[in-house]
């Protein structure tokens, strides 16, 4: 039975939503200010919206953004899957927690340490700072994020499932296609989303491992405001708030849509 939550535990609740997302309304709201500060609300334009879109500028870094983010989404789910697969097949539970720790390694790690060691690596190897070392460094943070988002789908799967497959004459190559991966879709799913977000929001490895003239909406944002409170930022920042947003219920309905419709008959 559910226990009935209290009312001090409600109003806890609020405060703590209200603390979160108060200041991201604020933001939003002063977005349409007309006045041109964060002070006082004047009236409601959309001036700073037409001034963000007819930016040029703004537009190619967040192309830049978008096609950064999608990449490393994709590939890092690629690798993660495989990766995911491989850690699962391990039959001792020793060298399966060795995997798993050191997957864990740059999601327990410092921010500014990972793009620190990006840098050096990058500037050691001789790969030019710009796109493609920020699309390398994406893929490598959001790696380990899909494999703890598709591990537990890969344990909640019956071992009989894969043995039946095989009894009845499919190959290796079927059973992955047919069995595993629909079966662990939702984590795949999960996976990618997360790896999206990461991407789009990450700021901190990302001002290491940038340069030569390419560069992303986070880093964007943080050189906007470093030169002063514009409204541009406002509007921007709740576009962003917007389509994140929007991928939290495109989601939503991606795991909905793949829940099994029954539990099957128990004997």
């Amino acid at each position: 039975m559910d226990k009935k939550i209290s009312p001090l535990s409600k109003v806890f609740l609020v405060g703590v939503f209200f603390i979160l997302y108060a200041p991201i309304f604020f933001l939003v709201i002063y977005s349409f200010n007309s006045g041109g500060t964060m002070y006082n609300f004047e009236g409601f334009t959309l001036d700073w919206y037409k001034e963000l879109f007819s930016d040029t500028r703004l537009l190619i870094i967040v192309l830049n953004t978008a096609v950064i983010a999608l990449l490393s989404a994709l590939i890092s789910t690629i690798i993660g899957v495989i990766g995911a697969l491989e850690i699962r097949s391990f039959k001792r539970r020793q060298t399966k927690n060795t995997w798993l720790s050191l997957n864990n390694v740059l999601i327990v790690s410092p921010d500014v340490i990972i793009g620190a060691s990006f840098l050096i690596l990058f500037t050691m190897a001789g790969i030019q700072l710009g796109f493609y070392s920020v699309l390398l460094s994406h893929i490598a943070f959001s790696v380990p994020i899909v494999v703890l988002m598709v591990l537990p789908k890969l344990s909640e799967m019956s071992p009989t499932l894969i043995d039946a497959a095989l009894d009845l004459g499919a190959s290796r190559l079927d059973v992955l296609t047919k069995v595993i991966l629909p079966y662990i879709t939702p984590g795949i799913f999960a996976g990618f989303f997360m790896a999206l977000t990461y991407s789009l929001d990450d700021f901190a490895v990302t001002f290491f491992v940038t340069g030569n003239g390419f560069t992303t909406l986070s880093v964007e944002i943080y050189s906007l405001a470093r030169r002063g409170i514009s409204l541009n930022i406002n509007a921007l920042s709740t576009l962003l708030f917007l389509f994140t947003i929007l991928l939290v219920i495109v989601y939503y309905f991606i795991t909905q849509r793949n829940k099994p419709s029954g539990m099957g008959v128990r004997k």
